[in-house]
């Protein structure tokens, strides 16, 4: 099965009422629909079958074109431009929509591809009162397993006093919190959550600028935590210590969970097995800012934020050992990327961050971004 079929009928199938229940919620405020086609969770893409010159339903077209306007890229393959410095991305199930955080401004913006002509202008969903101090802030987001039936987003933010999971709803109201006293610090506030199954919620937490606490269970800095059927009032427990700056955690929701992470020593992705015994699968001494994750059944795609590009770190189907450099796709195309998640259509949406600190914005940053799906051969190496 090709990388865009699997991505097309694996987690499009299971996600597409939530793209076109969006939209509407965010017209009518109080929509609910029957989700009993779809579930949670199903089989993710995979890379090591992908079609060479397959293709790709939703993808952008080459002769596509653009109005030359402000705040307007000319390349098919952006999503939305001008935003503030973001702070991670979830795609919809539609191939054409999803949510972007902006990590300063605590916005939650629902976003929409189009080839042609100017794009939809972002739809604010939710606004977040934020610390956005150091690298804190609103810095991932993710939807809650049964969105289709609740409308529910889980955010990653800093508040004045700690960092925390909220709870926000598209019907409005006022976020609730569903895991309070991650500790704070001056840097190290980035975190990161996906859901590995319906009740099962991970925690991703940076160390707070304190590595001496992400080596302590006691504490909540530095950690992989895992809540069950999270609730305001939920509790937490230890899966992984030793976190340095958090990158991003993902689940192919079967058997893996994928971390990355920045330490003083090196970058690294690691994997967790369903026994809870961690390995690292890769590590870049190199520092090239590992960030948000997006997994696949057979690997996993690492938004590069120094290395300006997106890498496909392929797996063993049987093993799940990575035992190739990670391919390079989109390298300097887009300048430093942050998130990542996958489409409906197989593609992989990648949101910016080249007016952080560091980053040399141009006149459309920043900017969420579509990148094909790697073809079958590529190997390690650039793109």
């Amino acid at each position: 099965m090709s990388w865009v079929a699997a991505g097309r009928f694996g987690v499009g199938a299971r996600r597409i009422v939530v793209g076109a229940m969006l939209g509407v919620m965010l017209l009518s405020g109080c929509a609910r629909f029957d989700d009993r086609a779809s579930t949670p969770f199903t089989t993710e893409p995979n890379w090591q079958d992908a079609d060479q010159g397959s293709t790709k339903p939703n993808a952008p077209s080459s002769s596509a074109k653009r109005p030359d306007l402000p705040c307007v890229d000319p390349d098919p393959a952006v999503v939305i431009s001008c935003l503030d410095t973001t702070g991670g991305v979830v795609t919809l199930p539609d191939g054409t929509s999803g949510l972007v955080a902006e990590r300063l401004t605590g916005r939650i913006l629902k976003v929409v591809a189009t080839d042609e002509g100017v794009p939809p202008a972002p739809v604010e969903v939710a606004h977040l009162d934020v610390d956005a101090t150091g690298d804190g802030g609103l810095t991932a987001l993710a939807l809650s397993p049964s969105f289709a039936e609740d409308g529910l987003i889980y955010a990653y933010i800093t508040t004045g006093s700690d960092n925390r999971v909220v709870r926000v709803s598209t019907d409005g109201g006022a976020p609730k919190p569903i895991l309070t006293g991650i500790p704070k610090g001056a840097n190290g506030n980035r975190g990161a959550i996906d859901f590995h199954t319906a009740d099962k919620m991970l925690v991703l937490t940076g160390d707070a600028g304190n590595p001496s606490s992400a080596a302590d269970n006691g504490s909540w800095a530095g950690k992989l935590l895992s809540v069950n059927s999270p609730a305001p009032g939920a509790t937490a427990q230890v899966m992984l210590a030793g976190i340095g700056v958090a990158g991003g955690v993902c689940s192919d929701h079967q058997d893996s969970i994928w971390v990355t992470d920045r330490t003083a020593t090196e970058d690294r992705l690691q994997r967790v097995a369903p026994d809870g015994t961690a390995t690292k699968a890769w590590s870049w001494p190199d520092h090239p800012g590992v960030a948000g994750c997006a997994a696949a059944t057979d690997g996993v795609a690492i938004a590069l934020t120094n290395q300006k590009a997106l890498a496909i770190a392929k797996a063993d189907k049987t093993t799940h050992a990575v035992t190739a450099s990670p391919t390079l796709l989109a390298q300097d195309k887009y300048g430093r990327l942050d998130g990542a998640s996958i489409g409906g259509d197989g593609s992989i949406w990648s949101s910016t961050v080249n007016k952080s600190d560091g980053g040399q914005p141009n006149q459309y940053d920043d900017r969420v971004v579509r990148i094909p799906p790697p073809s079958a051969g590529q190997g390690g190496g650039h793109d």
